[in-house]
């Protein structure tokens, strides 16, 4: 229970190894869900198909008899509209609420008779009537799909905010105060899936900076209260691609050298006082990768030449974190060679074009990493440091 009104179906994932198929989630998930009893009833969102049985089973028994009046869809990702068609059988006079887009996207989901009749396609500010509580609708786009629509209550200043504020992490469907338990996981989410859309993020803050909020209710992660100041100011944060001063080294390495390197350049780092932390790219999780990239504003890998190259697992990162478009970051790259190196200038090319500011021409050394190279290292880091 939320409020005397608001209550929570959702349900949480304890099984799933990779969320989206590529981030590990060793603490779970869980699939959001709310009803706003009222002269009307409301269900804002459905749930992920793992868990539809468990979620109409805590529909009904909020229900307990009643029909559902509306169906209000935020967001028509699977992990929230799963059960959008099977919820519209079982209750066939609901109609669903929804932005103009997801309407025309919903055809791609399910195949539902009738739309034009189901349908109450609401636009920006449009308000509808429960009873005693009025749903008024904001429309998010890119935050993170092109359809993504929010809900505030005013009545109760609750603010149904789809993916957004959403992070990793089971959490037993509750009111949550303990941000700093989840804040890691807020901005490992956000870097993996939210990251790119900093611009329409910082957009949809603005919308919302007017609304007075006691709680928000996410699709993923804790029902927020009592701390709502530090999850917006951290999504604020985020989306403005704003970090602290440091590093962040991602390495791959085929047989320790790379390996070698990275760890003095970290030992270097350290030394002269920066903050810095090292992942593996050939072991680690990308995600993990990423929420260190929103973390710190400067980005360093290191990958061996491979087939005239970068190594692959460090290619994959440093794809990912261009493809998110992270703006005022530096990089600089190091590697290792044996007979032709091209893994530094093609992973500085690779950054360059995504607007990562170089911070050195990188480090290339022959296979082999030893105390002959302490002086490069040291040279590396005065770039890096001199220009971050």
């Amino acid at each position: 229970t939320i409020s005397e009104s608001i209550k929570y179906i959702g349900a949480d994932d304890t099984t799933l190894d990779l969320f989206e198929s590529q981030y590990i989630i060793p603490n779970g998930i869980s699939y959001n869900s709310y009803v706003i009893l009222d002269e009307k009833v409301a269900v804002m969102d459905t749930i992920d198909a793992r868990k539809s049985e468990e979620w109409f089973n805590n529909l009904s028994n909020v229900l307990a008899g009643r029909n559902v009046d509306y169906i209000v869809i935020s967001h028509l990702e699977p992990d929230h509209a799963a059960n959008i068609k099977a919820l519209s059988d079982k209750y066939p006079d609901a109609k669903l609420v929804l932005s103009a887009k997801a309407k025309a996207m919903l055809p791609q989901f399910f195949a539902m008779d009738n739309l034009d009749d189901k349908c109450i396609t609401v636009a920006e500010g449009q308000e509808l009537s429960l009873g005693t509580h009025n749903l008024k609708f904001i429309m998010a786009p890119m935050v993170h799909w092109p359809e993504t629509m929010v809900t505030y209550l005013a009545e109760e200043q609750t603010l149904f905010s789809g993916d957004a504020f959403g992070c990793f992490g089971a959490v037993e469907g509750g009111i949550c105060d303990r941000f700093e338990e989840y804040r890691d996981e807020m901005v490992r989410y956000y870097a993996s899936i939210v990251g790119k859309y900093g611009q329409p993020v910082q957009a949809a803050l603005k919308k919302l900076s007017g609304l007075a909020l006691s709680r928000i209710c996410s699709t993923h992660g804790p029902v927020w209260e009592s701390q709502i100041p530090q999850v917006v100011s951290l999504y604020d944060r985020m989306s403005r691609y704003e970090t602290d001063k440091g590093v962040c080294i991602v390495v791959g390495s085929m047989y320790g050298n790379t390996e070698k390197a990275a760890e003095a350049i970290h030992a270097e780092l350290v030394k002269r006082g920066v903050k810095c932390v090292i992942h593996n790219a050939v072991t680690e999780n990308p995600s993990f990768i990423y929420k260190d990239v929103f973390e710190y504003n400067t980005l360093i890998c290191g990958s061996p030449t491979y087939n005239n190259d970068i190594f692959p697992a460090v290619r994959e990162v440093l794809y990912g974190v261009c493809a998110r478009q992270v703006k005022n970051h530096g990089f600089a790259a190091f590697g290792s060679f044996t007979w032709a190196g091209a893994s530094v200038r093609l992973m500085n090319e690779m950054a360059s074009a995504s607007g990562l500011k170089l911070l050195s021409e990188g480090m290339s050394f022959r296979q082999g990493f030893g105390e002959k190279y302490s002086d490069n290292v040291k040279a590396f880091v005065d770039e890096v440091i001199n220009n971050m």
